[in-house]
Order: structure tokens, then C-alpha cells, then sequence
């Protein structure tokens, strides 16, 4: 049986002593000591200055940002874009963010002022709330003929080619997540 996302998650949280040499608790004190608090900063910290991977250093500055007091400058972008009537579709985010955490630990989320970029080496997808009763997901996909509810993204965003728009969290479903799988794995 496949661990859930939030077993594989509550797994790495566990593993952080072992792999990295601190707790989650330890590391989120130790980056608010530095004064670290964008992602990319505390990402070049992480890896550089104490030699933790890509897949720990992004776990550990996603989780830090998030449980820190008052939240860093990226988690602000992400709930900017859950406010003024939009709050209705943060369980989406969080769902299909859960899904994309477990395709492996070089994922890394990208916060920006309109949407959030998914990325491993380079982007291969974004979420985005493009109305208050929708959100849009972009795959980059090679050699995929729209279909369906996998549309070409024709004018809507230029670094993605499909979209696919999600109104309800019961629309983040296997198909969704194998697309995004799809992107993962060509990025």
C-alpha cells in the first residue's frame, strides 16, 4: 500500500534529525535567529552554509515560513491570492500541493504575486486562482494533444502549454495529479 502524502511528509519530518542533523523545531529557530525568511535565501543557507539537500532545505523553508510568527514575504504572496473572495479555493492549493510534494523531494514551490510556480529542475507547472470560482492549473507538456478538460493554454500563459480548470477540490482527482506527474517527470 503507497503511503499517503501526509504519512511521506510526516516521514521526512521525522527523518530531518537524522538527515540533516536538527528537528524541524531546531531548524525553524535556527533560520529565524539568522534573520533568513524569503525562500531562496534560506534555500542558498540551507544547502550552502550546512550542506543539506534540495529535497530537506525546500521541506524545511516551506515548513519554517509557515509555522513562523506572522509568515514570510512568499507565504504573504500565497495568501494574497486566497484573499478578497477567493478564500473559498485555498483547499484546492493545498490539495494539489499535498499531490505534487510526493512526486519526490526536488519539487520546490515558487511564489508569485498572480500564481505559484511548480518546479523541479525548471517549471513544469502553476497554480493559479484566476477567478473566485476557479482555479487554473498549468502543465508544461511535450508532445500532448489537448483533450478534454486538458486544454492548450492558448493566450492564457505563455510558459505553460495546457491548462486545466479546477472548480472543487474533488476536481484535484488521479487523472489531474498523473498529468501533473506527466510534467514532473519531463521537467
Amino acid at each position: 500500500m503507497t503511503p499517503s502524502p501526509d504519512d511521506q511528509l510526516a516521514s521526512m519530518v521525522a527523518n530531518l534529525p537524522e538527515k540533516t542533523g536538527r528537528s524541524l523545531e531546531e531548524w525553524t529557530r535556527h533560520l529565524r535567529k539568522a534573520g533568513l525568511g524569503a525562500h531562496k535565501e534560506i534555500m542558498a543557507h540551507l544547502k550552502g552554509e550546512h550542506g543539506v539537500t534540495h529535497g530537506y532545505a525546500n521541506l524545511i523553508s516551506q515548513l519554517a515560513r509557515k509555522t513562523a510568527e506572522g509568515g514570510g514575504g512568499e507565504d504573504d504572496l500565497v495568501g494574497a491570492q486566497y484573499a478578497g473572495g477567493k478564500e473559498v479555493l485555498r483547499p484546492i492549493y493545498d490539495r494539489l500541493v499535498q499531490a505534487v510534494g510526493t512526486f519526490g523531494s526536488d519539487v520546490e514551490l515558487a511564489p508569485r504575486k498572480a500564481y505559484v510556480s511548480l518546479r523541479r529542475s525548471k517549471q513544469f507547472g502553476l497554480v493559479q486562482p484566476s477567478t473566485r470560482t476557479r482555479v487554473d492549473v498549468g502543465l508544461k507538456l511535450r508532445d500532448r494533444a489537448p483533450d478534454g478538460r486538458l486544454e492548450a493554454s492558448g493566450n492564457w500563459n505563455s510558459m505553460v502549454s495546457h491548462r486545466v480548470r479546477v472548480s472543487s477540490v474533488d476536481e484535484v482527482d488521479a487523472e489531474l495529479i498523473g498529468w501533473l506527474r506527466e510534467a514532473y517527470d519531463e521537467a
